[in-house]
Parts: structure tokens; sequence; C-alpha cells
């Protein structure tokens, strides 16, 4: 243990070399190893001998003492009828085809009322379609109108259109 203290080192499983550390190094980069370790034994997943503790690298994945542990792969059938997966109980970042179709009836009630307001309302549309974050005053250059009055005519629409909305 006093040639341990003297000459500390990391050793590296890779090359097999001991490369010479300071105590606090070492001490540092084999507490986060142990903590690593003990955490996959813990799961099961590491069954390191304690003759080889002083080799471990917390570097797991590559290590010949991994273990399955208790990590069950996603496509294992579960269920009495063995056809589900842990899979299927994911919950999708899809959203919701009920919400999709709701969102699309309500931009088209949008767009209709907004046709009914405005006789350009398909341009201003696809200047919207075209650019999400156009500038009022792009599409009223574009119709043709002086941006004051467009801007007072958007924001009567604009309040209209969050009525439909309800908010």
């Amino acid at each position: 243990m006093a040639h341990y203290e003297k000459n500390p080192f990391i050793y590296d499983r890779t090359t097999g070399e001991k490369i010479p550390v300071s105590k606090e190094v070492r001490d540092t980069y084999y507490g986060e190893a142990a903590r690593i370790r003990m955490k996959e034994q813990a799961h099961g997943r590491c069954v390191c001998p304690q003759s080889k503790v002083w080799a471990c690298d917390g570097d797991c994945l590559i290590c010949e003492y991994r273990r399955s542990g208790d990590l069950a792969s996603l496509d294992v059938p579960i269920g009495e009828d063995g056809e589900d997966t842990l899979m299927d109980m994911v919950p999708s970042e899809a959203p919701a085809i009920e919400s999709i179709i709701a969102d699309r009836d309500l931009l088209d009630r949008l767009f209709a009322r907004l046709r009914e307001l405005d006789p350009d309302a398909d341009t201003i549309i696809a200047m919207w379609m075209d650019d999400g974050n156009v500038p009022d005053r792009a599409i009223a250059k574009a119709l043709g109108r002086p941006q004051r009055t467009f801007a007072d005519q958007m924001k009567k629409y604009r309040t209209e259109l969050r009525r439909i909305r309800g908010f």
C-alpha cells in the first residue's frame, strides 16, 4: 500500500499503461469510477470482481464485466398474450389526430372570416404561408394600401379573429 501512495497512477485499459498522476487526480478519477461501478452493480449491470476494481475506469459500455442487468429491451413481448411491447406503452410525441382536426377546422374558420372582412384575404393568407413572420408593412405595400390604414384594418381583423379563437 505504501508503494501505491508514493506512486499514484491511473490505469488505461485500452493501452494497458499505468499513467503517473498526483494523488488528488487519482482519487478524483477512481472516486467517480467507483460511483459509476456501484450504481451499475446495484442494477446488476456490473459483475466486476474485487480483484479487478483497480482497473475500473467507469466506462461500462466497453467493459468485459458488463451485464444486461435490469434493463429490458423495448421490443421484449409483455402481457398475457405477448403481443404488446414496452415500446407500445411509450407515449407518442405526435399530436392526437383529434387535435390536428380541431386545429385545421379552426384555421379554416379563421380564414373564412378573414375572407369576409377583407377582399384581399387570399393574398394576405398566401403571404403569411410563405413567411409566417411577414410584417404588416410588407403586406400593405404588396396590396398597394397605405401602411397606417392597413395596420388599423389588421388590428380590427385580429381582434375579430381572437374572438373566434376564444381569447
